[in-house]
């Protein structure tokens, strides 16, 4: 069994702040979800915990790749909600190097947080999207460092090639290997509009190879998008639970300067979620998917200097605050309807606030 099977047992956020351990075994999904009545959501930090047998932490590193929807392969101006950074630090921009990067991260998550272990998170633009070679040096100094136990890669499904999934399998005979994989919505209508450059099939080809290979996938998903409503944003949600995943990321739409969608938002074309709409769209989505996928997150952090809007969106605590009161006042935790009935949207979906389809695409 590789380190981080998601098989492995791990503890379970519950409403009051409790934890209880729980397993993702197939044989024993029917006691997963009673469990899980009693709970909220299964957390990546508890299962980090379970892991490690101690506090771990990511460490965002920019490695100074690009991406193919910014160096002409696919296109030139990136996704329409993305700029110039790729939502990274521009650490590589500044000569940063991938080891000072994680001993400056190190230094201030061990102050912080207390933690002992610590993943390096290669965050910016697309980092699958290099020759191998250069790929292989990259990881190989993030892991140099004795307090690294592990290597979380985002990128796009369309840019990880047998090769590179063949050198970070091996990678994972002694170390956590994630794949973190930029879906954001399945829709075909959606993938386009946002300019992605990809559809849902290549995703699905990516997560299909990766599994081959037993590396654990963690998804992307953007809540909010232009022209989608609480149905298409549950459409993602279902989808996704019949896919081979192990993990997801669920982030805010908001609005960074300088890129398509700020032009888009100043003109009037597009509306942000506010905090009630997003939590109940985060509740709504988690009683979707299987008890035993791992929460990695639920919320963006944007910059605040890049942030136009919505200013709610740099309130974390009072966001993830909305979330749990949504959960609990509408007796939702994650996996309470998987698999829906019949396919079909679960008794209740939508819960009490309710998100206008044409809302978010003027």
């Amino acid at each position: 069994m590789r380190i981080g099977d998601p098989h492995l047992q791990v503890e379970i956020v519950h409403s009051d702040g409790a934890c209880s351990h729980n397993t993702s075994c197939p044989a024993r999904q029917e006691e997963t979800g009673r469990r899980m009545g009693e709970t909220l959501y299964r957390s990546f930090n508890s299962y980090l915990r379970e892991v490690f047998g101690c506090r771990v932490q990511k460490v965002t590193i920019d490695a100074g790749l690009t991406c193919p929807n910014r160096d002409g392969r696919l296109g030139t101006g990136g996704c329409i909600y993305c700029n110039e950074k790729g939502s990274g630090t521009g650490a590589a921009a500044r000569a940063l190097s991938v080891s000072r990067q994680l001993e400056q991260g190190i230094s201030f998550l061990a102050r912080k947080y207390k933690a002992e272990k610590f993943i390096a998170y290669f965050q910016s633009f697309s980092n699958t999207y290099a020759p191998l070679e250069r790929l292989r040096s990259l990881y190989a100094e993030a892991l140099e460092n004795p307090r690294v136990v592990g290597l979380s890669i985002g990128t796009r499904p369309d840019c990880v090639p047998d090769e590179i999934l063949d050198h970070l399998a091996d990678l994972a005979q002694d170390r956590l290997i994630w794949l973190e994989y930029g879906l954001q919505s399945s829709s075909e209508k959606t993938l386009a509009l946002i300019r992605r450059g990809h559809g849902l099939q290549v995703f699905e080809d990516a997560v299909l190879r990766t599994r081959r290979r037993h590396l654990p996938v963690c998804v992307h998903v953007i809540l909010g998008l232009p022209g989608e409503g609480l149905r298409e944003m549950l459409n993602t949600a279902r989808c996704l639970a019949g896919q081979d995943i192990q993990g997801i990321k669920l982030h805010l739409l908001y609005v960074v300067r300088g890129t398509v969608l700020h032009r888009w938002y100043e003109s009037g074309r597009y509306r942000c979620l506010s905090r009630d709409e997003y939590a109940a769209a985060v509740g709504e989505f988690l009683s979707l998917l299987p008890p035993w996928v791992v929460i990695q997150r639920l919320t963006g952090d944007p910059h605040r200097e890049e942030l136009v809007a919505p200013a709610w969106s740099l309130e974390k605590e009072k966001n993830l605050q909305a979330i749990h009161d949504y959960l609990r006042t509408n007796n939702l935790y994650q996996g309470k309807h998987f698999p829906a009935p019949g396919g079909g949207f679960p008794p209740g979906s939508g819960g009490t606030t309710r998100i206008d389809t044409k809302a978010s695409l003027g």
